[in-house]
């Protein structure tokens, strides 16, 4: 069988790193499993770049100078649009010609345009979309957050702020999206039940053929644990620790209501911080000692840090599938996360991790997090949990069992 994974990138960025997993994963089973890429990172011999760097320029600043002035030239929001309007023939290409099944996977920002997708669907090979965002179901964004638009048909979309309108770029852009998908040729997979849940109930992917299948993670690493005596280790990280969606202010007021309400616990706690920061003041808020890592290069310095941790503090307000709360459980570090988003596909409440109910007013939030991790600090004092959730992680997300998930649906797709 052979697989070609269409992916903007082979290492930069979540989706990225988990399509070139699942290559490698794919490569082990017997599958000839290639990735066709805008921009390449990695030597991998089985990643291909899909055009030259000049054409690949010209698809990503065209769409993006369309969004640019359909956005009232507002910088901010530039990157959280996407709008699939420029991209590269990729039908054409060799690998995709060669290939019993196409696989997408985060395919924006000019790599593929929905005429090309439209296309690759009228090959009649299989096409497998894997959702790693909201995007595939939106009019144009990537996170929807609180926004239920989507459900309808957008229009009003609260990233074009002044440009908004019933019949804004959004509205245009589900309709472009709505005659492919109408093509019926394209088999979706979300990586949690989540994201299968919230597709469910848009008006794009209503009815369409949805299988969940999670990414992939390498497990190979096996750390050991360095207990720190009369010390509570916090560990939070992203990409990006202060953007947005990751809920830093959440956390920092957490840690204060942690010192105000529980000063001796809070006393003994430390939290660790790693990735990138723009607002270096973000990381001065908290009520407990602190401090920030930098970011973290590599799964064996990651593995690391993990393991001298005692919680993985994650206050995300949306998550589709966060890898951290994996990495966490496979190397022994007790995740505490807000239940919004895919996290109920990692955590099993009270077993292997901690759940909290994000509450329907916000300012009770950081209350309710202060709570969940003095949860997560009497689980993590349970000394079977480690063994609990290591073999969960084994169990759901291993790349050996991912990649025969998706064989199966490829053989099941091949057979129609």
């Amino acid at each position: 069988m052979k697989v070609v994974i269409i992916s903007r990138s082979d290492d930069t960025g979540g989706a990225a790193i988990v399509s070139l997993r699942l290559m490698d994963a794919l490569r082990a089973r017997g599958v000839d499993a290639r990735m066709l890429v805008c921009e390449k990172r990695t030597d991998s011999p089985f990643v291909v770049r899909a055009a030259s760097g000049r054409r690949i320029r010209q698809a990503f600043l065209a769409e993006r100078l369309k969004i640019f002035l359909a956005n009232g030239l507002n910088r901010s929001t530039l990157f959280q649009i996407d709008t699939a309007e420029e991209g590269l023939p990729l039908w054409r290409h060799p690998l995709v010609k060669e290939a019993d099944v196409v696989c997408l996977a985060w395919v924006n920002q000019g790599m593929l345009s929905l005429k090309g997708v439209r296309k690759l669907v009228e090959t009649g090979k299989p096409i497998v979309w894997t959702m790693h965002d909201e995007w595939n179901f939106t009019g144009i964004c990537h996170h929807a957050f609180d926004c239920r638009r989507f459900e309808r048909c957008c229009g009003d979309c609260p990233l074009l702020g002044a440009k908004a309108s019933p019949a804004d770029l959004s509205e245009k852009t589900w309709r472009r999206k709505k005659r492919v998908v109408d093509l019926r040729g394209i088999h979706y997979v979300a990586v949690s039940n989540w994201l299968k849940g919230e597709s469910a109930r848009s008006s794009l992917l209503s009815g369409q053929p949805v299988s969940v299948i999670p990414n992939p993670f390498d497990l190979s690493l096996r750390p050991e644990r360095r207990p720190h005596v009369g010390k509570t280790v916090l560990l939070f990280g992203a990409a990006r620790v202060d953007a947005p969606i990751k809920g830093l202010p959440v956390l920092a007021e957490a840690t204060r209501i942690l010192a105000g309400r529980h000063p001796e616990e809070a006393a003994s706690m430390e939290l660790l911080t790693f990735g990138d920061v723009k607002d270096a003041a973000s990381l001065t808020r908290f009520g407990i000692s602190h401090r920030h890592l930098g970011r973290i290069s590599g799964a064996e310095a990651l593995a690391e840090v993990y393991a001298g941790a005692d919680l993985l503090v994650s206050p995300s307000l949306f998550e589709n599938l966060p890898g951290t709360l994996v990495e966490a459980q496979a190397y022994g570090c007790v995740p505490v996360a807000f239940l919004r988003g895919g996290q109920g596909d990692i955590i099993d409440d009270g077993a292997t991790g901690v759940l909290v109910g994000y509450p329907d007013d916000d300012a009770k939030a950081a209350e309710a997090f202060a709570e969940g991790i003095r949860r997560g600090i009497r689980l993590s004092a349970d000394p079977g949990v480690r063994e609990r959730m290591r073999r969960s992680v084994e169990e759901r997300f291993s790349a050996a069992s991912v990649a025969g998930r998706y064989i199966s649906l490829f053989n099941d797709l091949l057979t129609l």
